[in-house]
């Protein structure tokens, strides 16, 4: 059996900087009231009409990724996409990337697993690898938020909290099974479901004919919602509970990570997480300060940017975490 590696990493954000201070004209807020809550204090937006899509970022991170790794896009046998804001209702932008980066017609598949859809994406790449199936996983998680915000007052309390952007790697095979992805692990909670969701479009509950039909400009079905003390006192938990469980599978410690990237939903949870595995600022890498949470791409996102800044050394031990709407959460523990 073989392991997985990541051979490749790449992101890209919108040029678009929204500041605190930006949305303060558009809502009541500020800058102090923001920074307090989640620790951000800008983030990126798609600007309408530039271009930029869930599916575009993501191929331009794909593009760096891939390029990275060494290979030809034609090398890359599989595609796994993680988004809650995909382009169009169906189909997928798997598909999307397939065509727009001129692959081969190999297989594309869709992950709606929201801030944890990464994690699952990889533990899904890992899988495919490990059985001998495919050599090369493209794995990307990308989101466009903005343009699905209740940017007023009545929204402030989610839409201050996300950003856009996109980041991607390549997992390949490593016959060395002392290197690569030793380990993942997947969680979810349904009965709490509600408590971070976007229930309208949906076949479930209200349908683009419903919504159509009222015409009710107080209708917030198809805005996200967030159940924010609730989430947080979950979040701590299971952050804590999946990392101690990727430790313990590999005989392995908080004192033995080189570098944990958590999901970024919040950089009080992140600095719970940090406290509570006692680990020093140089161990954990935060990045929702610059981009706010962008989901199913904030830890590729950062994974690339700790990489690139030399923090991410061959040989160490990363972790990477995740908990969300769902509720789903899942680590990785690899072997740089």
């Amino acid at each position: 059996m073989y392991n997985s590696k990541i051979t490749g990493l790449g992101y890209y954000v919108p040029e678009n900087i929204v500041t605190n201070e930006d949305l303060s004209k558009v809502m009541e807020t500020d800058d102090a009231w923001i920074q307090e809550r989640t620790g951000i204090q800008e983030r990126r937006h798609v600007v309408k009409g530039d271009g930029d899509t869930t599916t575009s970022m993501g191929v331009k991170a794909a593009k760096i990724a891939i390029e990275r790794s060494g290979l030809d896009k034609d090398d890359i046998d599989f595609i796994v996409f993680a988004t809650l804001s995909p382009d169009y209702y169906f189909p997928g932008p798997g598909v999307l990337v397939q065509r727009d980066l001129d692959i081969k017609t190999i297989g594309a598949l869709d992950i709606r697993n929201q801030c944890s859809g990464f994690v699952y994406g990889i533990s899904v790449a890992d899988q495919y690898i490990k059985s001998g199936m495919y050599k090369n996983i493209l794995v990307i998680g990308s989101e466009l938020h903005s343009h699905g915000l209740d940017m007023t007052t009545r929204g402030r309390g989610v839409s201050v909290i996300f950003g856009d952007g996109a980041g991607a790697a390549v997992l390949s095979r490593e016959e060395d099974n002392s290197k690569g992805i030793l380990s993942t692990h997947l969680h979810s909670e349904g009965q709490h479901a509600e408590e971070l969701s976007l229930i309208a479009p949906g076949m479930g509950k209200r349908w683009v004919n419903d919504i159509l039909a009222d015409n009710d400009p107080n209708d917030e079905s198809y805005f996200p919602y967030m159940n924010g003390q609730f989430v947080f006192k979950n979040a701590v938990v299971r952050f804590s509970e999946v990392i101690m469980e990727g430790l313990s599978a590999n005989n392995l410690s908080a004192k033995d990570i080189n570098m944990l990237v958590p999901h970024q939903a919040n950089l009080r949870i992140s600095q719970f997480i940090q406290k509570k595995f006692g680990l020093q600022d140089d161990q954990v890498f935060n990045n929702i300060m610059k981009y706010g949470n962008t989901t199913a791409a904030s830890i590729p996102i950062a994974l690339t940017e700790a990489w690139e800044q030399g923090k991410i050394k061959d040989g160490d031990v990363v972790v990477l975490a995740a908990f969300g709407s769902g509720f789903t959460w899942g680590s990785v523990i690899m072997k740089w």
